[in-house]
């Protein structure tokens, strides 16, 4: 019996068109059906077939064929593994500033997908947003659309002789995020004196160079939210804090 490598072809992207460039001359494009990118066959660095299906006379093969990550002749990667890690590299170099801007959205929209989670077919069960609880879950699944590593109830150094529990730890991206729900005996002066205790707290978190402070006020307790906003926020060379009071206006 004889047996052979066909050859393989693949867009820029990593997506396999074919395994068999040569055995199968239709099933060949020019452009990804998937993604629209460029194809090829042959190393970009040394022109080296890229290694395709194994083929053995007379027997029927089932297993499905790797894209590789590199050449099997020079060594170098292959445009779609260059790409992954240049993505991975900018990620992992993104700093705490560069993803506050997705926990801002999330905190910003959360009032909405609230009151939608609240127009269910049929009048069917869903979460009712009724205590700091209640926000901290819904807060917690929005959170996984973006992050991996979330991190809740993290213990704080002790400060002034006690220790608190952090709501949520964004570990990687170092950004602690403390939820708040206001309420008739936790209105605006209460909530401005227990953030200005938290933030105090939280600087002396190893893990903590962003703070986002969350006030869900879905009743309008916080009469003037944008000046306990603006009173709040501060940037440091190493501490920055972010109050978000969501709505705003009512």
């Amino acid at each position: 019996m004889s047996d052979y490598h066909d050859i393989q072809q693949v867009c820029l992207n990593g997506h396999q068109i074919t395994a068999n460039y040569n055995s199968n001359v239709r099933f060949r494009k020019g452009f990804c059906p998937e993604c629209g990118e460029r194809t090829i066959h042959q190393c970009p660095n040394c022109n080296h077939p890229i290694r395709g299906e194994y083929h053995v006379e007379g027997v029927f093969a089932i297993m499905s064929t790797p894209v590789p990550t590199h050449c099997e002749n020079c060594g170098e990667p292959f445009p779609w593994q260059a790409k992954k890690a240049a993505i991975k590299v900018a990620s992992s170099s993104q700093s705490p500033l560069d993803r506050l801007g997705l926990v801002e959205v999330i905190c910003n929209r959360f009032h909405l997908v609230a009151r939608q989670l609240n127009s269910r077919h049929s009048d069917r069960e869903t979460l009712h947003i009724s205590d700091e609880y209640d926000v901290q879950d819904l807060l917690h699944a929005l959170l996984r659309i973006h992050f991996d590593d979330i991190r809740p109830e993290e213990w704080t150094p002790s400060y002034a002789g006690s220790c608190s529990r952090v709501d949520f730890l964004l570990k990687q991206e170092q950004i602690v995020i403390e939820v708040k729900k206001t309420r008739a005996n936790l209105k605006a002066r209460e909530i401005g004196e227990q953030l200005i205790v938290d933030i105090q707290k939280y600087r002396r978190h190893p893990d903590c160079k962003v703070l986002v402070c969350f006030v869900y006020d879905p009743e309008g307790y916080v009469s003037n939210p944008k000046g306990l906003e603006h009173d709040l926020n501060s940037e440091d060379s190493d501490f920055l804090v972010r109050v978000l009071i969501v709505p705003r206006g009512h």
